[in-house]
């Protein structure tokens, strides 16, 4: 590397600067995110970390409310992700009190891309090490946007971020349809990430935002009971594929 990735604002010769990539590289380390925008919902997925036996599992949070209206997910380091999420939510508040209404999700976006942007330009800071889905609704519309470390959002029908979030996108783009309501929203949200857990349900939270604005959190009966569906249905396509063979192997 010879030594340019040792300053945060120092370019290398061939125009990378590590630091950024480096903590590009710490959100693909981290548990997975997913964000699905349907025709009057968006839903949010994440992977939950197993809570340790005497562990208060209400102090491991990947969802937030930043406001009323706006939720997010994130992928990266928890202790970076707490810093911005403090940050986002005083910014609402005072956009509330300067202009008397609620901050658009973009506003908000914009906001946290560009507090991650000011921390790849400046000496004796290093970047957060975190990406993020904010989802919500912006004139009756769903809304899904994401940041990356480097300052960068970006709106989105469906996206994955953190661990095989290039699997997940995948199987995202080969699946995802316009116009879903709020069960095959859901359903497919769950799907997706069923491809990268491998624990089922009990390591999977979602929250459901609606065109009220009104986030919803899924009880983990509810989930177990998708992820149950799901399951059959994958069972019952096996059979089906598996039928055609042995017609073809008796004649």
């Amino acid at each position: 590397m010879s030594g340019y990735d040792r300053a945060l604002t120092v370019f290398s010769p061939d125009g990378h600067l590590f630091q950024v990539e480096y903590a590009s590289e710490a959100v693909r380390k981290g548990t997975c995110a997913v964000g699905v925008r349907g025709k009057s919902v968006v839903v949010l997925g994440v992977e939950k970390k197993s809570v340790l036996k005497l562990q208060d599992a209400r102090t491991v949070r990947k969802i937030c409310m930043l406001d009323d209206h706006i939720c997010m997910a994130f992928a990266g380091l928890t202790a970076d992700a707490r810093v911005l999420i403090n940050k986002a939510r005083v910014e609402c508040q005072s956009h509330r009190l300067t202009v008397e209404d609620p901050a658009s999700v973009e506003y908000i976006t914009r906001y946290l891309a560009q507090v991650q942007q000011k921390y790849t330009q400046s000496g004796g800071v290093r970047p957060f090490g975190i990406s993020t889905l904010l989802v919500g609704f912006d004139n009756k519309e769903p809304r899904l946007y994401m940041t990356e470390p480097s300052g960068i959002y970006t709106a989105w029908k469906a996206n994955a971020i953190g661990r095989s979030s290039k699997t997940v996108r995948e199987f995202l783009e080969k699946n995802y349809s316009e116009d879903m309501d709020e069960k095959v929203t859901v359903k497919l949200t769950i799907r997706s990430l069923l491809e990268v857990v491998q624990t089922g349900a009990k390591n999977i939270e979602i929250a459901v935002m609606t065109s009220d604005s009104r986030v919803k959190f899924l009880e983990q009966e509810e989930v177990e009971a998708i992820v149950t569906e799901i399951e059959k249905e994958k069972e019952e396509e096996a059979e089906k594929k598996k039928k055609p063979t042995v017609a073809s192997g008796s004649s």
